[in-house]
């Protein structure tokens, strides 16, 4: 019988017995599922459930924390942390040909932006404003992950981020949902292509489900309490966008949401995420963040943690192995009841099935030849172009910028600028420094006739533990400002890079102070009192607070963390190969005393008024942002006007046709971020300020003009009504077109009763 079992599944997978087993319907899906679970044990079923971290022996492929000979014994669903092809494909054949059932696994890593071509930082990606361009460099990560033999990514992270304290701000696209809903889309599309049996794609996985992003002081894993209408119209939206576009996983978050850990809210992810929105995919927890229920306190011990998870709609138990140890136990005392269990196995199994993983367990790992794919010329070029695309200008006093070419004598300043490991950013999958050009080597490589001098400045970061390395990043020794005032002096500009070393930023990264870190800003003061042209290039993760900067320096340009290709973008964009065309897809402080600080804020019955004390204010800065939301300077200059609607009242179902002129209005040819917003004057509850709405990323010649059409759906102007349930109201709303969020031509239309 084993032989016969053994044979039929060869033939299966070789495609003899079911040649197009992709295209069958969806009723030969749930046949092969069921006849699976009718005949598993008990034991396998919570196998499948079980996610666990992958390593390596001297015996070959093993699970590090699984029981031995797990995997043959059926006790694994899936493995993270583990790639390489012909590894993989050893992995997988203990998974299909040595155990009972042959049921094949899943192989997941963080791929978040990019795999071994690293993309700028999610955060960066954002600034973009170019979703057809983030999708690309999605696909690229996606074909490179696959071909190591990945076919999961726990990506995109599609957290809302409204406080820039939180270090995971980098990993999402900042803090409006829409803008944040439209990214969403676009990397789950470019992860999984337009069919997830091509080898080339990788099941994508929308986290952190939900809030995350609202922790409480910006302090990563801590409690976060918001009402259901922030919910819904906050963070929820990306997440809802991620299922539309076909998203097959979801990671449940770390934090709670009004007393209720997300990784037990059945509401959350049972009534919300599969009864509203259909989904039909599998949920995973984060790491171990069931046994982590635990010390949130809603249970007794870890048996009852995974009965809670379970019940709640988590599938997957990532790492903690708290479902293939206990819930047997559970579910043989009545505690648990086994139909709950089986509902998870389905969708685990339906998640491999549409992999395709049933017709071919070995399609991400057959071919190993495919590795050479990574790192390919063609995936370094697009990566320096989403990294050009990627650059927000914020200042640019006397057009500094962009640099001539014929410069002789270059100071770059800053040991950023020399960081290979900073320009990959967190969560740079298996992205290499020695592959990643540095801000140093992209000036010296652009100005070959140049005499290019570097000094750091302030402390280089060595490798080490995360506290070794923080503690460098936060130095205060100033030993290197002498050097750099010297090479400064003899320079005819500086090229000044501030910022962030990577450690500071992304998971567990959440910093108290949002000001430059160390004794930057002091350095800045010595060189920028020396009369010296300075273009100030920020390296970060996070929106940074700079009004010394701001009032002082000539030039500042936002460079983020922008890959392996930093360098290049980043000296193509300082000396005019390319212009610059980001924009800020979060609200820059003055002070971190004004976290979380957000353009689409609710209104107050006190606006804040300079002049008057009882006000909604500060008495120590300024309430407003010193660079606000969609905001981002060229090398040109542009235009708006003859804004039109297409009409002036419209019913519940009808769509604003809205056109606006821009002009480009300077001597170089350059891209704005036409953007456009919305306001609901007067509702049952109260509405934001501005909500973003829509925008377009155009190119324009000198003196050139296109018209910018947006269509409206009057049904994009719900929200959560006083009652519950998404409405529209009738009445009037105000509109602006323009290039950021704190200015543009104003219209105003109505939405009439039927």
């Amino acid at each position: 019988m084993r032989t016969l079992r053994l044979l039929t599944l060869s033939l299966l997978w070789s495609g003899w017995l079911l040649p197009a087993i992709a295209q069958v319907d969806r009723a030969r899906e749930d046949s092969l599922i069921e006849a699976l679970l009718a005949r598993m044990t008990l034991e396998e079923k919570l196998g499948q459930l079980t996610l666990y971290n992958g390593g390596m022996a001297e015996t070959g492929p093993v699970v590090r924390e699984g029981e031995p000979d797990a995997i043959r014994r059926g006790r694994v669903g899936a493995v993270m942390n583990f790639f390489g092809a012909e590894a993989v494909c050893a992995m997988q054949r203990q998974a299909v040909e040595e155990s009972r059932l042959g049921i094949p696994l899943l192989f997941a890593l963080d791929v978040i932006h990019g795999f071994r071509t690293i993309f700028p930082v999610p955060l960066a990606e954002a600034a973009t404003f170019d979703p057809a361009l983030v999708e690309q460099a999605a696909r690229v990560a996606a074909g490179e992950a696959s071909a190591v033999g990945l076919n999961w990514t726990f990506a995109p992270m599609v957290d809302i981020a409204r406080d820039a304290r939180w270090g995971r701000i980098v990993e999402g696209s900042g803090e409006d949902p829409y803008l944040g809903a439209v990214m969403a889309a676009a990397r789950v599309r470019g992860f999984q292509g337009r069919d997830l049996r091509d080898p080339t794609t990788i099941l994508a996985t929308a986290k952190h489900f939900a809030a995350y992003g609202a922790a409480e002081a910006g302090r990563d894993y801590n409690t976060v309490d918001v009402s259901e209408r922030t919910l819904r119209e906050v963070y929820l939206p990306p997440f809802e966008a991620a299922v539309r576009a076909g998203a097959l996983s979801i990671m449940s978050a770390f934090n709670e949401i009004g007393g209720v850990p997300a990784t037990a809210d059945r509401w959350l992810l049972t009534d919300v995420l599969r009864h509203e929105w259909g989904f039909e995919g599998l949920v995973v927890s984060d790491y171990t963040s069931v046994w982590e229920l635990l010390f949130h306190g809603i249970a007794a011990d870890s048996a009852e943690v995974g009965r809670k998870a379970l019940e709640a709609g988590v599938d997957m138990d990532m790492v903690s192995g708290i479902y293939v140890r206990k819930l047997a136990e559970e579910v043989r005392a009545g505690r648990l009841s086994e139909a709950v269990v089986d509902e998870a196995v389905r969708r685990v199994l339906r998640v491999k099935y549409r992999l395709g993983l049933f017709e071919d367990p070995y399609r991400y790992c057959r071919d190993a030849s495919r590795e050479q794919v990574l790192l390919s010329p063609a995936h370094r070029r697009l990566a320096r172009e989403v990294a050009r695309k990627a650059i927000v200008l914020l200042k640019n006093e006397g057009e500094l910028l962009p640099l001539a070419d014929t410069l002789q004598r270059v100071a770059v300043i800053g040991a950023l600028a020399n960081d290979s490991a900073s320009v990959l950013g967190p969560w740079a999958a298996a992205g290499r420094p020695e592959d990643a050009v540095t801000i140093l080597e992209g000036i010296r490589a652009a100005l070959p006739g140049a005499t290019v001098r570097y000094a750091p400045g302030y402390a280089e970061v060595p490798s080490g533990s995360f506290q070794e390395m923080v503690a460098a990043a936060l130095s205060p020794d100033t030993s290197g400002f002498a050097e750099a005032e010297a090479v400064a002096r003899w320079a005819e500009v500086v090229i000044l890079v501030l910022g962030e070393h990577r450690e500071l930023s992304g998971e567990a990264a959440s910093r108290a102070s949002v000001e430059l870190p160390g004794v930057q800003l002091a350095l800045a003061w010595r060189l920028l009192a020396l009369g010296r042209p300075v273009v100030v290039v920020l390296m970060n993760g996070r929106p940074l607070a700079i009004p010394e900067l701001a009032a002082s320096a000539p030039a500042i340009v936002e460079a983020w963390f922008l890959g392996t290709e930093m360098g290049h973008a980043v000296a193509d964009v300082l000396l005019g190969k390319a212009s610059p065309g980001g924009r800020l897809p979060v609200s820059f402080p003055r002070a971190t005393g004004q976290e979380p600080l957000y353009y689409n804020h609710k209104p107050t019955g006190r606006p804040p008024r300079a002049e008057e004390k009882y006000t909604s204010k500060y008495v120590d800065v300024p309430w407003t942002p010193l660079y606000p939301f969609g905001y981002g300077l060229t090398y040109t200059t542009f235009a708006y006007d003859s804004l039109r609607l297409s009409r002036r009242r419209l019913g519940l179902d009808d769509t604003l046709e809205v056109v606006v002129s821009v002009t480009n209005t300077g001597r170089r040819r350059g891209e704005e971020v036409v953007q456009l917003y919305v306001r609901d004057e007067v509702a049952s509850v109260t509405r934001p300020v501005k909500e973003l709405k829509g925008f377009a990323r155009v190119e324009l010649a000198p003196g050139e003009t296109k018209a910018v059409q947006f269509r409206l759906p009057v049904r994009a102007l719900r929200f959560w009504g006083l009652e519950g349930g998404w409405v529209v109201e009738p009445g009037w709303f105000t509109l602006w077109v323009g290039p950021s969020s704190a200015e543009g031509l104003q219209a105003r239309f109505e939405v009439v009763s039927p």
